[in-house]
Parts: C-alpha cells; sequence; structure tokens
C-alpha cells in the first residue's frame, strides 16, 4: 500500500512538472498580468501624439505656408529629414480596455506652401460651414458699486469717507 501511495505521489508531482515546463509562459505581448483582462482592473488612457479635430483638418486649405499650418495643427510629430516636403501628424488614443484608435495626416508641400492632404481626416467644407460660429448676444448687467466693510462701518459711527 505505501508503494502505491509514493509511486502515485512521484507519478503527480512528475505529470505537475511536465505540464508546468510545458505551459506557454508568454502571454500576449501587450498583457504583463493575467488580472490585467479583468473587467474590473484598472487600465489608464494613454493618449499619444498630435490631437487632431475635424474642426483643425477643416481650417486647412490649399496653398496655406507651412508655418499656418504649423498654427492651426501644431508641430508635426514626424518630420524626415530627406522628405522635408512631408509632415505626418499620428495620434493613437488607447482608452481602459477598448482597443486603440489611430488616426493618421499627411500633408505634403510644394514650395512651401500646402499642395496635398492625405490620412484619415479628410477637410469637410460642409462640415466646416455648418461649424461656423454664429452670432452670440451677450447682455451684461449694470454696474452697481457696492460698499465694503470698512465704508458702512465709518457710515455707521457717522463719519462719510471722502471719494
Amino acid at each position: 500500500m505505501r508503494k502505491i501511495f509514493t509511486l502515485t505521489v512521484i507519478g503527480c508531482l512528475a505529470l505537475s512538472g511536465v505540464a508546468g515546463c510545458a505551459r506557454d509562459k508568454k502571454p500576449e505581448a501587450t498583457q504583463t498580468s493575467v488580472l490585467e483582462s479583468l473587467p474590473f482592473v484598472y487600465k489608464m488612457t494613454v493618449q499619444q501624439g498630435n490631437i487632431i479635430t475635424s474642426e483643425m483638418v477643416d481650417s486647412l486649405e490649399l496653398g496655406m505656408t507651412k508655418r499656418q499650418v504649423e498654427f492651426v495643427l501644431g508641430t508635426p510629430l514626424l518630420t524626415d529629414f530627406f522628405h522635408t516636403n512631408r509632415w505626418d501628424y499620428t495620434y493613437t488614443i488607447k482608452r481602459g480596455h477598448k482597443e486603440m484608435e489611430q488616426r493618421d495626416l499627411t500633408l505634403y508641400f510644394q514650395d512651401d506652401k500646402l499642395s496635398r492632404i492625405a490620412g484619415d481626416i479628410r477637410p469637410d467644407t460642409k462640415r466646416s460651414a455648418e461649424n461656423e460660429p454664429k452670432e452670440i448676444l451677450v447682455t451684461v448687467p449694470d454696474y452697481k458699486a457696492r460698499e465694503g466693510l470698512l465704508n458702512k462701518s465709518l457710515k455707521a459711527v457717522g463719519l462719510e469717507p471722502k471719494d
């Protein structure tokens, strides 16, 4: 009986050792822990690159200078030393457990003027016309001078402050 028990224990240990060594120890490339896939584990939002909105792209016009484009979109993320007439704007964001979103915008210049726009976001004249600022009417109430605590105290004592 004792031999059967020891053989069973040794067999279980050997089997678990072989199974443990055979297991793939490399999880997904981005996953560092098994717990990361659980929904209650917080994952920070990570964004990289230039934030590019459709309003910014709509304000681009062919013929703009490099300085004007840089004013609208900011400094490009990638400028190639060998192709100085091409600017690449890339934006990625990874929100929690969701898939990573990526937006690319490539601008081509000729004689320091914007000649071509390529990428995920394109300028849309209809969209820019819809986003035109409409006239805003702001009413400002009349100014009422308020007395401070010191002036109120002087009036209560009978001393009028001089203006």
